[in-house]
């Protein structure tokens, strides 16, 4: 038993740190939710989309520097502080990747939204939601199969995003003439794709808490 686990036993269980994740998730499926909505609209429309996630990709910034503030001033934490920290950075990273996405079409003016950026986001999305559950649980983790069976899922949308990918660069590469046009959408797949991969780091966060309490 850990000095940290032995404490837990003592002490109640710092509140602070489960609202901000549980903040960080719904900050984080309004992003990948606003981006498919962005995929499925038409271009003129897009522009307000685009900088709502820009402000969520802030919004999302300034939790993960509450998070590491409660860290350092926290002894006692509810879960492994190597675990928090791993959790912060990797849902962190799937905002940055989801911005960064989101950035590019905008930037690269991207209009024609073809049907593997349509299903990358949606598969992030459902990626992004089952991360949600995941951690609404980590309030009392007493229903750990809830959390393994939340990152299974998540881990075979990232294996359906990789095969969506490949077959997407396949056909970019195969179908289309135009260099720029080659570069601009292999970056906006590639950075949805890094989305999942993202998605699944975090499952494995997760997955690995609840092993520790089960």
């Amino acid at each position: 038993m850990t000095v940290n686990n032995f404490f837990q036993f003592l002490v109640p269980k710092d509140k602070k740190f489960f609202p901000l994740f549980e903040r960080a998730t719904a900050n984080m499926i309004l992003m990948a939710s606003t981006l498919h909505e962005v995929v499925n609209m038409e271009p003129s429309a897009r522009h307000e989309h685009f900088m709502k996630i820009e402000e969520m990709e802030q919004t999302g910034e300034d939790i993960t520097r509450k998070i590491n503030l409660e860290l350092s001033k926290n002894f006692i934490t509810p879960f492994d502080r190597e675990d928090i920290y791993a959790l912060t950075k990797a849902i962190d990273n799937i905002s940055g990747n989801i911005y960064g996405a989101s950035s590019r079409m905008r930037l690269y003016h991207i209009e024609k939204i073809t049907k593997s950026i349509r299903k990358l986001t949606e598969i992030n999305l459902e990626a992004c939601q089952n991360i949600d559950m995941a951690v609404k649980e980590l309030r009392d983790l007493k229903k750990i199969k809830r959390i393994t069976d939340a990152c299974a899922r998540i881990n075979k949308l990232e294996n359906k995003s990789d095969m969506v990918y490949d077959k997407a660069v396949a056909d970019l590469f195969e179908n289309e003439t135009d260099a720029k046009n080659i570069i601009k959408y292999k970056e906006v797949l590639s950075v949805l794709e890094s989305a999942a991969d993202r998605c699944k780091s975090a499952s494995n966060v997760l997955e690995s808490i609840a092993v520790k309490h089960s």
